[in-house]
């Protein structure tokens, strides 16, 4: 009886797809990789025409009428850049996040849906961003010169009470989520969740159709807001039992190798560091934009100058913000082939993901550019896996 071969199983299963799918696949993947320096040009420029307008320090001088009102300015100013901010890339977002997508056949929503989901979810955070600029400009007003170490640990705090409610109070919004139905799928997610300790309470299919055609499920949340959460793509596509406990095996990895924590201490970390660049560069983006009536770092009406620094610095960051999610993703891959052993109902999964990621990008442009290990990378690895592990005992969850 020959022996497995996993490069050989690795090739069959990328086979699976036509050339003619790579190649489309390729195009999508790669013609992404320049909407990053064109959204951030985009931004660039609104935040140019937002500063230059003196727009906000046109506010800032009607909110305060010669009495200071920081928390209100704050607050205020940070609302109305935010609003702006919104419609002025709403065409380019438009192209990016719903034209493109549909020519690649990733999405059937109408426009005007996909415009009014955005603006729903806009609508929620909006309040809360402005909570956040509060606290950022109460903590540049009152320690000058450590307030960027003190915003990792505002933006940790907001991001922590993001994941917790996101899932509870904003997917809800623009999806409809119903409990999965008695059978199957519903007994095999229970199993593995009481296996793994994961929550149960909340097992749900969600026409995530509406928005997307991609592959895709998820564990989110936190504090009592944890729930399993199925698209309907999946099942559209013609998911198995294999392939659902591959692909919560890998989501249930993120919950309990508890990924949340992890990365909100690293954006905690990477938030520091660019608010020490918004103090090093802000002088000199003020001095290029002309923003004269600016006072400083601590004046919220020079909040487009600290938004283009961070879109900048951020789009610098991409490799390094990239390799710590496709390290979260590697290690709930191994989660699932470990806990679920399903290393072929994973690889039928990840090989459904390969038109909107391409399979197989050098090493150079996985490392810049892609969030998640390579498909081909991935299904390598549960294939390695198979050649050296038994096959899943029957009814093991």
């Amino acid at each position: 009886m020959a022996s497995f071969d996993p490069a050989a199983a690795t090739a069959a299963y990328l086979a699976e797809l036509s050339p003619a799918a790579h190649a489309k696949a390729t195009a999508y993947t790669q013609g992404g990789h320049w909407l990053l320096l064109w959204g951030w040009l985009v931004t660039v420029v609104v935040c140019v025409l937002i500063a230059r307008s003196r727009v906000l320090e046109k506010a800032k001088a009607g909110l305060e009428r010669g009495k200071p009102r920081p928390l209100l300015v704050s607050f205020v100013l940070s609302v109305i850049f935010m609003v702006l901010d919104w419609i002025l890339e709403l065409p380019w977002d438009s192209y990016a996040d719903w034209w493109r997508e549909g020519q690649y056949g990733l999405t059937s929503q109408p426009w005007i849906g996909a415009v009014a989901d955005s603006a729903i979810v806009f609508a929620v955070q909006l309040p809360v961003v402005g909570l956040f600029f509060v606290a950022l400009y109460a903590l540049v007003r009152h320690a000058p010169r450590t307030w960027p170490l003190w915003t990792g640990l505002v933006v940790g705090a907001f991001v922590l009470f993001g994941a917790w409610a996101q899932p509870a109070m904003i997917e809800p919004l623009v999806n409809h989520y119903t409990p999965a139905p008695p059978g199957p799928v519903r007994d095999l997610v229970v199993s593995m969740g009481k296996a793994y300790g994961v929550p149960t309470d909340k097992i749900y299919v969600y026409n995530g159709s509406k928005q997307s055609n991609r592959y895709t499920a998820n564990v989110a949340g936190l504090f009592g807001t944890a729930r399993v959460a199925l698209s309907d793509t999946m099942f559209a596509k013609g998911a198995d039992l294999a392939e659902v406990r591959g692909v919560v095996g890998h989501e249930m990895g993120h919950y309990v190798l508890h990924h949340v924590v992890w990365g909100t201490l690293f954006s905690a970390v990477m938030a520091a560091l660019a608010a020490l660049g918004v103090l090093w560069l802000f002088p000199l983006v003020r001095v290029w934009l002309g923003a004269d009536g600016v006072a400083g770092v601590a004046d919220s009406a020079g909040l487009p100058i600290v938004y283009l620094i961070f879109a900048t610095l951020s789009l610098l960051a991409t490799p390094i913000l990239n390799t710590e999610t496709r390290f979260f993703e590697s290690a709930a891959d191994s989660f699932s082939l470990e806990h679920a052993n399903e290393p072929d109902g994973l690889a039928k999964a990840l090989v459904k993901t390969i038109e909107y990621r391409a399979s197989s990008p050098s090493d150079l442009e996985e490392f810049i550019f892609y969030d998640h290990p390579s498909v081909e990378h991935r299904v390598r690895k549960a294939m390695d896996w198979k050649a050296t592990h038994p096959p899943r005992a029957a009814g093991a969850p």
